[in-house]
């Protein structure tokens, strides 16, 4: 949630103003007065809003002051904010407000609200306020966003487990995960169809890595979820659950994203069939209209393989490097539509525009095989039933061009 930067300043000084002898707080409480908190925040219908957001509250039991501390925070105001968006050199800055304040935005957007308290000692407490409000400082508040490992979920997983003393990590870590960050991409981005199908297409090999719980509680719901099964010492030689109360605040009003990622193999295969077929039908009764099928085929192509050798070459989207979909699109494909309106006119196909339609042949024969080779992560299954199809097709339709130049 985007916030202006003099709501941080105003905040900033009357935090500083809680650790005045006159006014007791959070800021100053004993550790055995604060109570921990994590508030969790459901899906938003925007884009942005899709993965959740969370937040640690500290409260002071005495005089009943409840801070938010949460790492969500992005300034549109930034000089140059769209063009590092791009790079993927986002800054993200932590902010601290009244719960009241905090929770009242999301109560009005719809999204559920949940809490669960946790066991902290006081002195577990006591060294999290410390580190909230080290962190809190203006020269430390702003960190590089990163969405799948350094975001205000895993900031909020990282400062617990600091004051826990590695206790979360330990148990989270040698867990398995349930889903990759694909997985969980293509799950939270499902309410918007186009955008999951172009970021699933624009993820690489490391979206598909097996994921820990430790990694997988990039997402709020997740750590929402394996904070339940963590156990700390009770102080008495035993263990307790972490959790010691759960409960919501706000019902969910948006629409909730589903348990499991959906498959694409199916849609994306039946639409690459679709087009092929619509291909070799237009090559043999509307030429015209296979002219701009072809040609719209190349172009999109085209373009969305210089968006990911560009996304590999120039940007630090890590997440998006390596992207073995570069062998079904790729700028190559423009060099093929003068080929198409060729063959429109019934003239002869250069021989080196032969060569590159059979070169994108191979790039797909590779791109199975990679595939199919052990030990490979990239899963683009649907975009090889999708494109692969349509390739052959217009290779087809293209090669019964009658002659060749001998260029």
């Amino acid at each position: 949630m985007p916030l202006l930067r003099r709501a941080f300043a105003l905040f900033l000084l009357m935090l500083l103003g809680t650790a005045l002898p006159v006014h007791a707080g959070v800021a100053n409480a004993p550790g055995a007065n604060l109570q921990v908190t994590m508030i969790i925040y459901g899906p938003g219908e925007t884009y942005w809003e899709r993965f959740g957001h969370i937040a640690i509250e500290l409260r002071d039991s005495q005089n009943g002051e409840a801070i938010s501390f949460n790492y969500g925070v992005f300034d549109f105001d930034e000089k140059g904010f769209l063009l590092n968006f791009a790079r993927g050199r986002m800054h993200y800055l932590m902010d601290a407000e009244p719960t009241d304040v905090d929770t009242g935005w999301y109560v009005q957007a719809g999204r559920s609200i949940t809490r669960q308290r946790l066991a902290l000692t006081p002195e577990q407490a006591a060294a999290l306020r410390d580190f909230l409000l080290w962190n809190l400082r203006p020269e430390n508040a702003r960190y590089d966003y990163d969405y799948y490992v350094d975001n205000c979920s895993t900031r909020v997983r990282d400062a617990l487990d600091k004051a826990l003393g590695g206790v979360l990590h330990t148990a989270l870590a040698a867990r398995a995960g349930s889903m990759t960050y694909r997985q969980q991409t293509d799950r939270l981005m499902s309410a918007q169809p186009w955008l999951m199908l172009l970021l699933d297409l624009g993820l690489g090999p490391y979206a598909d890595q097996p994921l820990s719980a430790w990694q997988e509680a990039f997402i709020p719901m997740s750590l929402q979820h394996e904070l339940r099964t963590v156990q700390v010492p009770d102080g008495r030689g035993g263990q307790m659950p972490l959790v010691s109360e759960e409960h919501e605040v706000s019902p969910n009003r948006v629409q909730a994203p589903p348990a499991q990622a959906p498959d694409l193999r199916g849609p994306l295969a039946l639409a690459g069939a679709t087009l092929a077929v619509l291909l070799v039908f237009a090559q043999r009764r509307l030429p015209s209209l296979h002219a701009v099928l072809a040609t719209t085929w190349l172009v999109l192509a085209g373009a969305a393989g210089l968006l990911m050798l560009g996304l590999w070459l120039f940007t630090t989207h890590h997440s998006a490097w390596a992207n073995a979909n570069l062998l079904l699109f790729n700028p190559l494909a423009f060099a093929l539509i003068p080929a198409v309106w060729r063959r429109l006119r019934s003239a002869p196909v250069a021989r080196w525009m032969d060569g590159l339609l059979i070169a994108q042949l191979i790039a797909g024969l590779i791109a199975i095989a990679l595939h199919l080779l052990p030990g490979t992560v990239q899963q683009n299954q649907p975009w090889l039933l999708f494109a692969l199809p349509v390739w052959l097709a217009l290779a087809w339709s293209l090669r019964s061009t009658q002659g060749s130049s001998p260029r």
